[in-house]
């Protein structure tokens, strides 16, 4: 692991989580974190447990308290990416972007519109526990209604979707409503429901003394941090169509 490493003019920090075997240029998964902000430790687990499987893992500092949501840290990460990724051993042909609450809305925004990162997509997104009808960071709208309003000529990529049936904080609705539009769109997609809760599923619990999430041996949490982590190894290294429209139960 590389720790701590400034990706932007903006000062912020990201951690790199690299595969320990690796014989050519690994798969790629730049991770976001959700509201709370600089939380990008919240995420280690999950990116540990990634990086076992194969990918380099970029876990970005963000804040969703700065003056533009957060918008200008969430691009400079893409950019760093994008750019650096080589240096790590990853493939730059092969990166997916995904994010855990309100860094997925963000990440799926840049699925959804070219512009969102500057006419950067990612060959694929993985939306974790994200709620998709509310504005997000990158384009001050909501994923469902770009969705929506979407061009039929816009190339489809594959959108993951993963979601706790326990999740108390953002509804498991959301995610069905996208997977649902996303399939009447005819774009690649999966939803997966393992029986978790919000933290559970980046393989944490929340700590209400600290208010942030902490690591969990919990079988619940372990089994759902597991399922997402090969969601990014999957997302990251496959090819164009490969994610089937079907939705998986726990």
């Amino acid at each position: 692991m590389v720790s701590g490493l400034v990706y932007g003019a903006s000062g912020q920090r990201l951690d790199v989580y690299r595969p320990t075997t690796a014989s050519e240029a690994s798969p790629v998964v730049l991770l976001w974190h959700g509201r709370g902000p600089e939380e990008r430790d919240v995420l280690a687990p999950l990116a540990r447990a990634a990086a076992s499987l194969g990918v380099v893992c970029f876990v970005p500092d963000w804040r969703p308290d700065a003056h533009d949501g957060g918008r200008t840290h969430l691009r400079e990460s893409a950019i760093f990416v994008q750019r650096n990724a080589a240096d790590f051993g990853g493939d730059t042909r092969r990166i997916a972007l995904a994010g855990w609450s309100l860094g997925s809305k963000a990440a799926m925004a840049a699925a959804l519109d070219p512009n969102a990162l500057d006419g950067w997509r990612p060959q694929a997104v993985v939306g974790i526990a994200g709620g998709y009808t509310r504005p997000e960071p990158l384009t001050g709208r909501a994923p469902i209604d770009e969705l929506t309003g979407a061009e039929e000529s816009l190339p489809a990529i594959p959108i993951w979707l993963i979601h706790g049936t326990a999740d108390p904080v953002v509804d498991i609705q959301q995610s069905r409503r996208l997977h649902a539009a996303l399939q009447h769109r005819g774009w690649p997609t999966s939803l997966d429901e393992p029986d978790t809760d919000h933290a559970g599923v980046i393989m944490t619990e929340y700590d209400p003394e600290s208010r942030r999430c902490r690591p969990s041996h919990t079988d619940h949490a372990v089994q759902a941090g597991s399922q997402t982590a090969h969601l990014l190894a999957r997302a990251a290294n496959i090819t164009p169509r490969a994610c089937q429209t079907v939705r998986r139960p726990s």
